[in-house]
This record gives structure tokens, sequence and C-alpha cells, in this order.
């Protein structure tokens, strides 16, 4: 992403071909309804209760509504100031959303709360997936939620991350920093698309951008949600997310944009951030067990030029884990310093600090480390033999193959390979499935891959996410029927991975031998019947191994393995990834088709 603080140079033209647009959705059509357009000044009184079961807010906060904040094209875009009343300057957190700052579906239907997070915690004037006003303005900070451009009332098309998106946020940032309730330093915190922003923004050099804190927040919007894999997959980002997103204008047509551009070009490469050259301070947010996040989050704190940065990478979910109030204590002491210049020892915190998930155990470990990866690790094999179903330390001999139908929706329609955990061990980091593979039909492979482990009884365990539903979930674990999958998202079992076979192609400058990083630019089609090996990358974990559990890879045509793929919503619950397979798959193992899993385990 180029540098965009000062330039006015229009948009790129990708091989001489404009950005698609499709139009908004109407802002009538929103449930509940986006309010009126109006500049005013709300109160919220000490004491009030403003959402069912929702804690007293402990000062008056006034909210300043509609604030029109002029971009460098004259566009004008609208934000809500929310402030401690009476207060004059105050550093403000900036939170730049496409999810409406008030009414619109995000807002109403999927709160905090709903994950079973204590509503008394909460106390129902935040935003969807932005920090709670009652807290941070008693702390002496100003929260501003801004509508980025086309969404609300907010002119002009709204732009997917990117060059546009940078520019705007810079320009908002700016626009803050010189009003009369600003002390001049602005930060920026929230999840997911809220965080994806901050990337931008902090390429952006905007000069009052004090710090960020980006809370699960991707980089790489190609290899991350629309083609992860090389696999297009428009569900999530159409139905999930710009399904329920309103405006007047038109929305920039992402998925239009990757039929036209399939392979990595000049238009993704934009939308990832250029952030070995971002200097601002920065709390970084990560987890193990997110199904979009996880992957480029870490690597966005790795790719970070920032001397002072922490990355915190927790087990739980993004939303009640920004409002835990430890955490908030925490980032406080983060903002305090920077924005404040208050001399509170922040230097001294672990540089990262981390989960050690215990997948199926009631508690977890946490460690700390000056860096991520977080530990020395060393690269174990472990070969695959279908001639058995089994993983081993050592390869085998004779060739042998497993095969599946690789149409089948159906969850046994896998290859499955089994390994005896024979002593304690600890998987950090990302893991490679280096597979040879072959079709009988077609000219192409959907591969997928999921890791996952199993008791000394042959049992599946899982990891909850959400520990306000824990009891719930659990009960729900207990009465799905063999065979069935369970609810992606809110359960974790391990690491997952996807790979279209002609995009097995490896930027060897960027690959290892447990993380492959594919280019992209060079389809190389099938052949019926011809082996290929392929580097099917499972996303990074931290996961404790017990001698006498079984570890478990599944290897499908869909995506496989005991949870199923992650939806944001419930729109469209039976749409299913498309995919290009045809017949059967074969995995080739043995001999001269060594098919092995590659884990960093951490060194004794």
């Amino acid at each position: 992403m180029t540098d965009t603080t000062n330039s006015n140079a229009p948009l790129l033209d990708i091989n001489g071909s404009d950005i698609l647009f499709k139009p908004a959705n109407p802002l009538n059509q929103a449930k509940p309804p986006i309010p009126p357009l109006g500049t005013r000044t709300v109160l919220y009184r000490e004491g009030s209760v403003n959402a069912k079961g929702a804690m007293k807010l402990p000062i008056d906060i006034e909210c300043l509504e509609d604030i029109p904040i002029e971009l460098r094209d004259g566009t004008v875009i609208y934000g809500d100031l929310w402030r401690r009343q009476g207060n004059t300057r105050t550093p403000v957190i900036l939170v730049y959303s496409p999810y409406s700052k008030r009414g619109g579906p995000f807002n109403a239907n999927y709160d905090v709360t709903s994950t079973g997070f204590p509503k008394d915690q909460v106390s129902g004037l935040q935003r969807f997936e932005s920090p709670d006003p009652a807290y941070w303005c008693r702390y002496g900070y100003a929260i501003c939620v801004v509508d980025e451009r086309g969404i609300g009332h907010s002119g002009g098309d709204m732009y997917f991350m990117g060059t546009q998106a940078g520019r705007d946020v810079h320009d908002t940032i700016e626009y803050i920093a010189r009003q009369d309730w600003c002390t001049g330093k602005v930060c920026m915190m929230g999840n997911s698309q809220l965080a994806m922003i901050q990337w931008a923004a902090a390429a952006a050099k905007p000069a009052h951008l004090a710090a960020i804190a980006p809370w699960e927040g991707l980089t790489d919007e190609y290899r991350d949600v629309v083609c992860r894999g090389g696999i297009p997959n428009g569900t999530f980002h159409d139905i999930d997310i710009v399904g329920f997103l309103y405006g007047q204008s038109r929305f920039e047509d992402v998925t239009g944009m990757l039929e036209q551009h399939p392979l990595v070009d000049d238009y993704w490469t934009d939308k990832i951030p250029d952030l070995e050259h971002v200097t601002v301070p920065a709390y970084v947010v990560a987890s193990w067990t997110h199904p979009i996040h996880t992957r480029s989050t870490l690597s966005g704190f790795k790719r970070l030029g920032s001397k002072d940065k922490w990355l915190r990478i927790h087990d739980t979910h993004e939303w009640g884990d920004l409002d835990t109030r430890e955490n908030c204590d925490d980032l406080r002491r983060f903002f305090d310093h920077y924005l404040k210049g208050i001399d509170n020892g922040w230097e001294q915190t672990p540089r990262v600090r981390y989960s050690r998930l215990d997948v199926g155990a009631k508690h977890n470990l946490f460690s700390t480390s000056d860096d991520y990866p977080c530990v020395q690790t060393e690269t174990m094999e472990l070969h695959l033999n279908a001639s058995d179903g089994t993983m081993n330390e050592q390869q085998a001999a004779l060739e042998s193959s497993a095969e599946y139908d690789a149409v089948s929706r159906d969850m046994s329609a896998v290859a499955r390979f089994e390994y005896r955990i024979p002593r304690d061990m600890e998987i950090h980091g990302p893991l490679n499935a280096r597979l040879w593979m072959s079709t009988d039909a077609g000219d192409d492979m959907d591969l997928f891959a999921q890791l996952y482990k199993k008791d000394a009884k042959g049992k599946v365990l899982y990891h909850v996410v959400f520990p306000g539903l824990e009891k719930k979930l659990r009960m729900m674990i207990a009465l799905t029927p063999k065979g069935k999958q369970l609810p992606g998202g809110p359960i974790y079992v391990g690491p997952n991975g996807r790979l279209r076979a002609s995009h097995r192609e490896l930027d060897t400058k960027r690959s290892t031998p447990t993380e492959p990083y594919m280019t992209y630019t060079n389809p190389q089609p099938v052949t019926p019947f011809v082996p290929v090996q392929v580097d099917l990358g499972l996303w990074p974990t931290d996961m404790l191994l017990h001698e006498g559990e079984t570890l478990v890879l599944e290897i499908g045509g869909h995506a496989c393995g005991p949870v199923a793929e992650a939806r944001a919503s419930d729109e469209a619950p039976d749409a299913q990834l498309p995919t290009v397979n045809q017949g059967r798959h074969t995995v080739h193992t043995g001999g001269v088709y060594d098919s092995v899993l590659l884990m960093p385990i951490v060194k004794q």
C-alpha cells in the first residue's frame, strides 16, 4: 500500500479497467432503521440504564451526533463524539466503521452480550465491535464513531480497505486533532474491520495518530477471506458482511473484482498495508481460535516497523475480549503512556503474552515472550501412511494411497490419518501438510485439511471460544449426533487450511517449511491420474499434546473435521463453498510419494 499522506492522485487503474461498484443497500431497508441525519447533543445521565440488564452509567456522558467531517476531495462523512459531560480537551479514540454508528442490524443483533458476556459489565452505549463509552469516557478519553465513506449518511462511494480507505482515515484523524475538544492526540481501537482499517491508517502516516490497537484484524483480504487458498469465496463477504451494510450511493464490488482479477495483482496488493514503514506505537491483539483473522494479524505484527509494539494472543472471542475489564485496564495503561505521557511503567510490559491451548482441558496456560514466534521450535515430520491410516515419525518404504469422493459433502468423505502421541509436546506456529495428490477427473483440485486431537478413549476434544456459553455449548456437543458437524466460530478444535491445487506455486523467498506462501500469480493445472506435490498450509496455533492422546489429520474436498466452517450470520445457512472438484481425489503416501505433516514443535 502506498503512502497516501499528501496525495490526491487518482486511485489505481487496474489494467485499464475501473474498480467495480454495486448499489448500496438503501437506508430504508435497515432493520432497525438508520436514524435521520441531524446534528444535536444527547445527554446520558449518571446512574441511567441504557439497555436491559446493563450497568448503570458511572458518569454523565454526552454524545455530539452527526458531526460533519470533510475529506480532502470535498466528500463529507459523519461521526458521533462520546465524551464526559463538561470535558474540554481529551485524547480521542477513533472508531472508523462500516457498521453504522447508530441503528442497523449489527448494533441491534450482534451485541457482545449475545456471546454470553455479562450484561452488567457493559453500558449498552457501545457500538458493534467498538469500545464502551462508559468505560473510556470515565477515564478521560472521548470516542468518535465515524461512518466511513458511503455508509449511512456519509457521502461518496464505499471503498473496501486499500489506498482510498487509508486516505479517508488519515483525513478524519487530522480533522479530529484540530477540534477544540481534542488534545491533538488521536488513537484507534476496535475489532475485525475496525481493526483492519487501523493498519491502513497507520500506513498513511497521519501526523496526529499517536497509537493503534487493532483487535483481530487481518491484513490480506485475498489470502484470508475472499480467496483463501486460491478458492474464491464470496459468501462471507457478500452475505454476512456487505448484506447488512447500508448507504446512499455505491459499495465497492470486491467479489466482482475477484471475478475480473482472480490472481494477485495491483488491485489486491493495494489492499495490503505497507506495515514495514509504520512507526506508530501498537497494541495488537490476536487469538489462535479465530476463523478469519489469526494468520495475518500475527503476520501483521511481525511486519510492523514500530519499535514500540506489543502483542497479546488470547483463546476466546474478540468481542468479549475487547470489553473484559482487565483487558480495558491493560490497554488504558498503553494509551495513558502514549496519549497522556504518563510514566506508568508500560515499557516493562512483556512484548508478547500468549495463550497455550490445551484443547479439551478446563484451563489453558499463558506465557510471555520477547517476540513472535514466541519460542524456538524444531520441525517435526509426521509421514502419512495410507495403508493403515496412520502418521509416523518414519517414512513408509512402500507406496500406498487413500481415496475420497471429492464432490460429496458427507463428513465421512475424507482421508483420515492418526498419530498416537508418545510424549508430551507443544505445537507453536503455522503447520504445513505437504501432500502428493491426484484426481481422476478434471484439471484442478480444491483441497481442505483439518487437524484436531482425541483423548485416550477416542473422544474428540473441543475448546469453547465463548466462556459465557460454555455450559450450553458443551450440552450441544454432547447432543450432536455422530457424523454431524458442530457450528464453527464458538467451538475450536485445531488449525485448518485449504488450497486450490493449480495455485501450488510457492513464493520461495517468503515460504518456510511450516508456512508456505503462495504467489497466486501463475496457475498450473493438474493432469488426471498424475500426482502433484502441494503445500497445504494450516493456520498458526499453540496446542499442547499429551501422551496417550491422538492427533488426527483429515483431508477432503470440502471443509472437513468435527466443526463446520464459521459463518457470521444466519443468512443463507445452507450456502456451501463452491469448488472445482470432480470425481475422486487420491492421497499418495510412502516410497517416492512422501506425504508429510510438518509441525513446529517447541524445543525442550
